[in-house]
């Protein structure tokens, strides 16, 4: 800033010397040319060539007095009848108003249309800076308004000006454009943030929620890529669950989207407000979908031996695979009860937002009687597995439960 003032000063300075230099060296000048003056000269310099002429030859003797007549009677035309009066000089005194009548309207012209007012607001803008910073960082400070946010920003674009490899200011920066809805600003943070810090898992969230949330395609393809890379190495991270969840709903992967909110609400401890909403969600895209039409029927029965040995107590585990990877697609759970069983298998069951009971063609059911309430199978355990069967979104299998794990 004190270079900025030092340049005006300068260019101040030179405004005035453009303005009393000339009068100052206009009153020395002695040695100005009057009218007069320059007629004389002319006059001298025509004598001098008409001579050299004459001695070349060029003009005889007797041309030469009409041609000095000439010169003289021309001379006599051109002096004016009366002596113009010598102009008075201008007295120094006077040109301090105008110098200060030129400092004045300088200065006032660019207080004016000079952005003073913005510098003005900017430098007490970063002035609370420290202020704005320590709000941001203390949960139980006072939330900031719409004008801090604004102010916020202001001061984390000058500031990194100075430090562009601070990921942390670009990482803020990229927040203050989401508060303030401008896209633009939070997407280009976000993306510098991540090219600085990419295995920041702030910023690589951040980044994947603004990509999400784009109106360009691509960036919300993008974003499910970055958001299941997130998800294989933190499966139980309930944020990337629900930005995955609702990339894949705006794309109509409805399926996925189903997927996983469903995981979520394994995950989401009992009496948690957003239950109910990853609830409705869920049915919303059943609903666009279709899949509220999708569910398998189970009805489950027991050999005679198998009721004979049928535990006091347990849990009963049915579990429904692809027919060719024994990973299960979706699990039921249920407390033991009386038998013959019927349930109902249906996306809400599924273990992975990518892996659907409605993605399915064919499947293999099984159903385990737990002694322990483990999902892992233990010695003395009864079960029952269902044939492969072909699936076209409805259909019942029958199963009986009349095997031993050894």
């Amino acid at each position: 800033m004190i270079v900025f003032w030092l340049v005006i000063i300068a260019l101040v300075l030179v405004g005035i010397a453009l303005f009393i230099v000339p009068v100052i060296r206009g009153d020395r000048d002695d040695l100005a040319n009057t009218r007069d003056d320059l007629n004389k000269a002319f006059y001298h310099h025509r004598l001098t060539e008409l001579e050299e002429d004459e001695q070349q030859g060029v003009v005889s003797a007797p041309e030469r007095p009409i041609f000095v007549q000439e010169l003289q009677e021309n001379l006599l035309s051109d002096i004016p009848g009366q002596a113009s009066k010598a102009g008075k000089p201008i007295p120094r005194w006077t040109l301090v108003p105008g110098v200060v009548m030129l400092v004045v309207v300088t200065l006032g012209f660019y207080f004016y249309a000079g952005g003073f007012g913005q510098v003005s607001a900017w430098h007490q803008v970063m002035n609370r800076m420290p202020d704005l910073r320590a709000r941001v960082a203390d949960v139980n400070a006072k939330p900031l308004n719409m004008l801090d946010i604004q102010d916020l920003g202001l001061g984390l674009r000058t500031d990194l000006q100075d430090n562009p490899d601070n990921a942390k200011d670009w990482l803020m920066l990229g927040r203050v454009g989401m508060a303030l809805n401008n896209a633009s600003t939070a997407t280009q943070a976000f993306a510098r943030a991540y090219a600085l810090s990419p295995n920041d898992m702030d910023i690589k969230l951040g980044y994947a929620d603004v990509l999400t949330r784009s109106t360009d395609p691509q960036d919300n393809i993008n974003g499910g890529n970055m958001l299941r890379d997130m998800l294989e190495h933190n499966q139980g991270n309930l944020q990337v669950l629900s930005l995955l969840a609702y990339n894949e709903y705006e794309q109509g992967h409805y399926p996925q989207a189903i997927g996983a909110w469903q995981v979520m609400l394994k995950i989401l401890p009992a009496g948690d407000k957003r239950t109910e909403m990853v609830k409705a969600s869920i049915e919303q895209a059943k609903a666009k979908s279709g899949m509220d039409k999708v569910k398998l029927g189970v009805a489950v029965t027991l050999s005679p031996r198998a009721q004979h040995q049928l535990p006091q107590q347990g849990t009963v585990f049915i579990s429904v695979t692809d027919g060719s990877s024994p990973v299960p697609v979706a699990v039921k759970k249920l407390p033991l009860s009386r038998f013959p069983l019927s349930v109902t298998v249906d996306d809400t069951n599924a273990m992975m937002p990518e892996r659907l009971l409605s993605s399915l063609h064919q499947l293999k059911v099984r159903v385990r009687i737990s002694q322990t309430g483990l999902a892992t199978p233990a010695s003395g355990d009864w079960y029952g597995d269902s044939p492969l069967t072909d699936f076209s979104g409805t259909g019942q299998v029958n199963i009986e439960i009349n095997q031993q794990v050894p």
